[in-house]
């Protein structure tokens, strides 16, 4: 063979390896990973990993595309991650997570973050702006995160390489953690079981003092603490447990003499999250005697504990009924409010709501379906609100009934008064989205069978 002949061979093979690389060498960091957390300590409950994607080639790709691994070892036991976004620009019913498995690198478990088509595409120089996401394992029990291939306690953004984004299946960006796999990947949710965890109770008490009461995860409060008047105390004495059109109820009564208040709150452990909460309530629009005026808060509510200023782990989910007005209103408004956070000095709130401006006195079936990220209140089996994004829960919270007078709200008028609010049962059905029909068919069944009180949710 000739040199000449050797040299056109050579340069056509040339020619097309080239023609073969160069769409992967195109497609090289034509997206890229912006990567922080929110949380960023050793341990946690949960881990945050926030992304920015940056289209930063010239060409249009559309995120139903892309997927976004990030790369973890998985904790003992191994009990299974469930994945949630707690906010995105694209908003989180157009993200999904999932999870998969690697064997013999240094990671053992990715999550893998893709889109919906409603997240629509990534222009030459965009970026998708936040998607902050979360995982945890699905008892709650604690993470260890600072050995995890993909961690890096950044609190601002930036390109990070051990993140990866792969299009149809081609890496794009970043390097992988090494070893074999993908081997499996699992979905982040498990389909509703009729028969999962669930609480129900009719509140066939005795009195405050009932054992069978702290027996059952509840606490009546007492002592002092927000929210309401200053200097007002909660008394137990004062929930009792009437029997009210014909049903053994739960009664809050909380009065005041124009200056100082008796405040009634119960509530449950902090063990609830995603899943159908539901009670019916009687609300009530005066006072069983004295004056009337004075803005009062009647509720049904979840909360988690705020332990520092603007904690990004907190969350409260609530019904709050106000007959005479408050907070600005002038008279009967009822709020479903949904929070991210909050702190008290300087007073800032971060959340969302949704009102009604009318009365609600009498008895009222109340819904909260939480879950896929989203927030949605029922009264009566209408649906009145539906939140989500940032503002969805992140932590199992307690689940709570209080009856409490706004700071600054009391009329003045000399003279005892007392209001009241009574709740005929509580339902709560663990990561299962019912309908208030299937609700009360479920409160149905237990009272047909003579079922006073269940509870099968674990504690988180």
């Amino acid at each position: 063979m000739s040199a000449r002949m050797i040299a056109a061979i050579g340069a056509a093979a040339v020619s097309v390896a080239a023609l073969v690389v160069a769409p992967m060498a195109f497609a090289a960091d034509v997206v890229t990973a912006q990567y922080r957390t929110s949380a960023s300590g050793a341990t946690t409950d949960q881990v945050e990993p926030w992304f920015k994607l940056v289209n930063t080639g010239g060409t249009t790709v559309p995120l139903t595309e892309l997927k976004v691994r990030y790369y973890f070892k998985s904790d003992t036991p191994d009990v299974g991650y469930r994945f949630a976004c707690s906010w995105a620009v694209r908003g989180c019913a157009n993200v999904t997570g999932a999870f998969g498995t690697l064997t013999g690198g240094a990671a053992d478990r990715y999550l893998e973050v893709g889109f919906t088509s409603g997240a629509g595409s990534l222009g030459p120089g965009a970026d998708t702006g936040d998607l902050q996401l979360r995982f945890y394992r699905s008892n709650w029990g604690p993470i260890t995160q600072s050995d995890d291939y993909s961690f890096r306690a950044a609190s601002t953004y930036s390109a990070w390489s051990r993140v990866t984004v792969h299009r149809a299946g081609t890496l794009l960006w970043g390097t992988p953690p090494g070893g074999t796999g993908p081997t499996t990947t699992t979905t982040s949710s498990t389909p509703p079981n009729p028969n999962g965890p669930a609480l129900f109770d009719d509140f066939n008490y005795a009195s405050s003092v009932d054992s069978r009461i702290s027996q059952r995860g509840w606490t009546v409060r007492s002592g002092g603490g927000g929210p309401g008047v200053p200097g007002a105390v909660w008394d137990p004495a004062m929930v009792t447990f009437p029997t009210v059109d014909g049903q053994k109820s739960m009664r809050l009564e909380s009065s005041n003499n124009g200056s100082s208040a008796r405040q009634t709150e119960l509530y449950h452990q902090r063990k609830f999250f995603e899943g159908t909460y539901a009670a019916r309530v009687k609300f009530s629009d005066a006072p069983v005697y004295g004056p009337d005026g004075d803005h009062v808060v009647q509720t049904f509510f979840t909360i988690t504990p705020l332990n520092s200023n603007m904690d990004p782990n907190y969350g409260e989910i609530d019904f709050e009924y106000l007959p005479n007005g408050g907070w600005g209103e002038p008279a009967n408004i009822m709020y479903e409010t949904t929070w991210e956070t909050y702190q008290n000095e300087p007073w800032i709130a971060d959340n969302i709501h949704t009102e009604q401006r009318q009365s609600y006195a009498g008895w009222h079936d109340l819904v909260i379906q939480v879950s896929g990220g989203r927030v949605k209140y029922f009264i009566d089996g209408a649906q009145v609100a539906d939140h989500g994004d940032k503002y969805y829960p992140e932590t199992p919270m307690s689940l709570n009934f209080n009856l409490w007078f706004i700071s600054g709200g009391l009329v003045g008028t000399p003279g005892d008064r007392a209001y009241q609010q009574h709740v005929d049962y509580v339902y709560f059905a663990k990561d299962q989205v019912l309908s208030p029909a299937q609700v009360q068919s479920r409160v149905n069944g237990y009272r047909t069978s003579g079922v006073d009180h269940v509870d099968t949710v674990p504690a988180s």
